[in-house]
């Protein structure tokens, strides 16, 4: 019979991955579905509004219609937006409160989106098939070791010629820590905040940078911007 001694064994880089997603601060569904249990809660964006960003991405035509990717879509806010503008969507996130909350905002909308309760690890479509990926507020969430394969995921199923967009914090609105406080402390402290050199350090590894900026703080209730966060947009990295 195996011992604990047996059973953490690492002989793979993936079994150093699990071994480090297992040490940390687990950020997991049943935390999020908590989050999203109280829909009345005073969240800017719980409001079914989208982020400033991706309005100005649609208004300019650098988006056009096609296949899109919602990436930790919450409430769906997102995801529905893209679907007014002619999108088909799919829009995922790991916890299940927000997804039938999502599913409940979509009812009367002509062009329904697909909503779908997991993480971008395990999703899985067609490889080069989606015309545009958003992700709003999760890649500050994702530890440093999963980073690349959370890249690699979205080059996957990003057309060549298609963008991706992010929104992550930037020091002020998340943690002033390096990539290695978060296993110094155990814990990625509710956010990594991000500088920008470190973030196109990141980033340049795998996208050309078409715009970087700081989101635009916004008083307009019909969209939601906070100047906390930055606001990227890139397409695949050419070789």
């Amino acid at each position: 019979m195996k011992n604990k001694i047996d059973e953490e064994l690492i002989i793979t880089t993936e079994d150093t991955l699990n071994m480090l997603d297992n040490i940390l601060e687990k950020r997991d569904n049943e935390w999020w579905n908590k989050f999203y249990a109280d829909r009345d809660k005073s969240i800017p964006f719980f409001k079914n509004i989208p982020d400033e960003n991706l309005v100005s991405y649609c208004i300019s035509n650098i988006l056009n219609k096609g296949k899109a990717l919602d990436i930790g879509c919450g409430n769906g806010r997102n995801t529905l937006y893209l679907t007014t503008q002619g999108f088909d969507v799919t829009g995922i996130d790991i916890s299940n409160n927000s997804i039938d909350w999502a599913n409940e905002l979509s009812i009367d909308y002509t062009n329904r989106p697909i909503f779908k309760c997991e993480s971008l690890f395990n999703f899985e479509d067609d490889s080069n098939s989606f015309d545009f990926i958003n992700d709003s507020g999760c890649f500050h969430h994702i530890k440093p070791h999963r980073r690349h394969n959370y890249f690699k995921t979205i080059l996957n199923y990003l057309k060549d010629d298609g963008y991706f967009a992010m929104t992550c914090f930037d020091l002020n609105g998340g943690a002033n820590i390096s990539d290695y406080d978060v296993y110094r402390d155990y814990s990625m402290h509710g956010g990594i905040g991000f500088s920008e050199y470190k973030l196109k350090k990141i980033l340049e590894n795998y996208f050309d940078i078409i715009e970087f900026r700081k989101m635009q703080e916004s008083n307009n209730p019909n969209v939601y911007g906070k100047e906390f966060l930055w606001a990227i947009l890139m397409k695949k990295k050419r070789s």
